[in-house]
């Protein structure tokens, strides 16, 4: 399925200058500097459901949607009528129409609309039990941490922060509030990838000799001012945090192992608007305890690939697309060749949902918690400092870098 950069979450005005973005007084609740977020109005191509989604269940989990972007509107909000255990119970954004619209057709009453400067007065909203969190990846830490303070449960969008200091920031503010925390990794609930783990984990290929990702897109024309996503001041370094990091899930989910090397490459093009600010391509190859490698690429400015391949001694899995919305596919190849369909892929949304409610409501386990974001940020970080350096990196078991 085609990445589309630009409408998935694009509700802020990035002004590409970093002092703009971020000159701000700190909270009491956060040593980050606090942005300023300013909503735009409502993208086009977006369809508001003709009547409000009604409960299902006297236990479901009100949340509150901070950011209407695109991803929110087109792909979370019309899902959560999906999920048995969750509902709408608040909206939080910066343009005051787009409140008014969205609200009147979610039926959020118009008490439960605050802006982004009124936020923090959720906390006195009992309608509301969680927050979740779609903002470009700079607001990440300081809405999650303002949300506990809050009171409220949060489930954070990926990558879960700019740096592993600020993901370590949300988890201690969620110890402290007595909150749950996830990240939301929507292919732990995809039945295409949910199938390729179990399968990896009963050798279905063998021993893994060697993973292979690949996600891509070539990116139009555009600015730092233009698109959030090539800012580095509100998305980091570029492709890796965005695009490439279902392939570095990828890679640690199918292999089962956390790896204890990482050597890494990156490429910055001259004079290309896209790329002043951000990287245009990352490469990183990881070597696991076990001998395996898996082998990473992510660009902005290449064809479209959407790749996970598994090779083992008996076998490969191939999935291919492997981490979209929808429209998955996967193959067994070698001695047992087949064909495999586990199920539809646009339940992970309803899966993910569910999840967490079910985490709130009952105290379950979460999959995706906040030390699985704090994990993959650390990996983020010594992929780029590999590149930096020219050298390879040695890695604790947590992900941290050693020496």
């Amino acid at each position: 399925m085609p990445h589309t950069p630009i409408s998935r979450r694009g509700f802020i005005e990035a002004t590409g200058a970093l002092a703009a973005t971020l000159t701000t007084t700190a909270s009491a609740t956060t040593p980050f500097p606090r942005p300023q977020l300013k909503g735009l109005p409502l993208p086009g191509g977006v369809r508001l459901p003709a009547t409000p989604p009604r409960r299902k269940r006297e236990d479901s989990v009100g949340i509150a949607i901070v950011g209407l972007g695109g991803y929110a509107l087109n792909q979370i909000m019309p899902r959560i009528d999906q999920a048995e255990r969750m509902h709408i119970a608040a909206l939080v954004s910066g343009n005051p129409a787009k409140l008014a619209q969205v609200g009147d057709a979610y039926g959020v009453p118009a008490d439960a609309r605050y802006s982004y400067a009124q936020f923090d007065k959720i906390a006195a909203d009992d309608r509301t039990q969680a927050v979740y969190v779609i903002l470009p990846t700079a607001f990440h830490a300081d809405f999650t941490i303002r949300a506990f303070a809050a009171g409220k449960h949060v489930l954070c969008e990926k990558p879960m922060a700019l740096s592993s200091a600020e993901c370590e920031a949300m988890i201690a503010a969620g110890r402290r509030a007595n909150r749950r925390l996830m990240i939301a990794y929507r292919c732990h609930f995809e039945p295409y990838n949910v199938e390729a783990m179990r399968l990896m984990r009963e050798r279905a290929v063998g021993a893994i000799r060697l993973i292979r990702t690949e996600q891509s897109y070539r990116a139009g024309p555009t600015t730092p001012a233009q698109n959030w996503r090539f800012n580095r001041a509100l998305a980091g370094g570029g492709p890796l945090e965005d695009y490439g990091l279902y392939g570095l899930q990828s890679a640690l989910y199918l292999s089962g192992e956390m790896p204890d090397s990482i050597s890494a490459t990156t490429f910055q093009p001259k004079d290309d608007p896209r790329f002043t600010e951000i990287f245009a391509h990352v490469a990183a190859q990881l070597t696991f305890p076990s001998g395996a490698v898996a082998q990473l690429a992510t660009s902005y400015d290449a064809a479209g690939a959407n790749l996970a391949q598994v090779r083992g001694t008996d076998g490969t899995l191939i999935m291919d697309p492997a981490t979209g919305y929808a429209g998955q596919r996967m193959r067994i190849e070698g001695q047992n060749a087949r064909d495999l369909t586990p199920g539809d892929p646009t339940t992970q949304f309803a899966g993910q949902l569910n999840h967490f409610a079910n985490a709130i409501r009952d105290n379950s386990p979460i999959l995706t918690g906040g030390e699985m974001g704090l994990r993959d940020i650390r990996l983020i970080e010594a992929i780029y400092a590999s590149a930096r350096t020219g050298r390879t990196v040695k890695l604790a078991p947590d992900g941290r870098m050693r020496g």
